[in-house]
């Protein structure tokens, strides 16, 4: 297992490298079993959109101010999937989150009912502040926000 420093410091190394020609990120999933209640905390708490849905199974998340902006986004998507239960035994963060103010960002967290692992901190001397939560069906989040220039 990998511990929560080195689990940031992993996640800070991937930011300083280059993707190989054409490898981009396509997207990154989560589960619940409540998939709609899901996708209301990643809307309220981060702010994205709903920009496809199959069903009651699977939903497709981007950033936007509206809809049509989300689904013009070429980012790469957050996909939420229906999975039987909501007991996780991995504690890995699986979706990392650019951000510009931590302080604002947690409190959206913990108002639209996540929690944090840990409080926010600055890594070593980097000045990046790491921040690490967890969504109301239990999946872990890493967000990282860089330091002012």
């Amino acid at each position: 297992m990998i511990s929560k420093g080195k689990m940031g410091l992993c996640a800070l190394l991937l930011v300083g490298v280059s993707a190989q020609a054409g490898v981009t990120l396509n997207s990154a999933r989560v589960g619940a079993v409540d998939v709609a209640a899901l996708e209301k905390f990643y809307e309220t708490a981060f702010g994205m959109q709903e920009v496809q849905k199959i069903g009651t199974m699977e939903v497709m998340l981007n950033f936007g101010d509206s809809v049509a902006t989300a689904k013009a986004n070429p980012g790469a998507q957050l996909v939420i999937m229906h999975r039987d239960s909501d007991e996780q035994k991995d504690t890995m963060a699986h979706v990392i989150f650019n951000v510009t103010d931590m302080t604002a960002t947690v409190a959206a967290i913990t108002a639209a009912g996540g929690k944090m692992d840990r409080a926010p901190f600055v890594f070593g001397t980097t000045g990046v502040t790491i921040g690490l939560g967890v969504d109301p069906a239990g999946n872990h989040f890493e967000m990282l926000q860089q330091p002012k220039r």
